[in-house]
């Protein structure tokens, strides 16, 4: 059924060129959104502050937060009375 088109090779091999310098540069356009988008040590520089403290807070919380540092420092008073110590180890004498 060829016939019925009025385009010529001509015309084709324009607009063939035309999609291909227009898809280039659609290609060059996410290449430099996609470098901008992972740039994550830009990110981190910009918001270093605020990531620090969120670190720390998720640190806090995997640690076991409040309920975990109360218990370590409300801990140490009702052991007893220490007898020998050897780095973190202690021998302790509860009565």
């Amino acid at each position: 059924m060829a016939g019925s088109n009025s385009r010529t090779v001509a015309d084709v091999r324009r607009d063939i060129e035309s999609e291909r310098e227009q898809l280039a540069d659609a290609a060059e356009g996410l290449r430099s959104s996609l470098g901008e988008a992972t740039n994550v040590r830009g990110k981190l520089r910009e918001n270093l502050p605020a990531v620090a403290a969120g670190a720390l807070g998720v640190g806090f919380l995997l640690a076991g937060g409040v309920g975990a540092s109360a218990r370590l420092i409300f801990r140490r008073g009702r052991e007893g009375d220490t007898k020998a110590k050897l780095g973190r180890f202690r021998l302790v004498d509860r009565d």
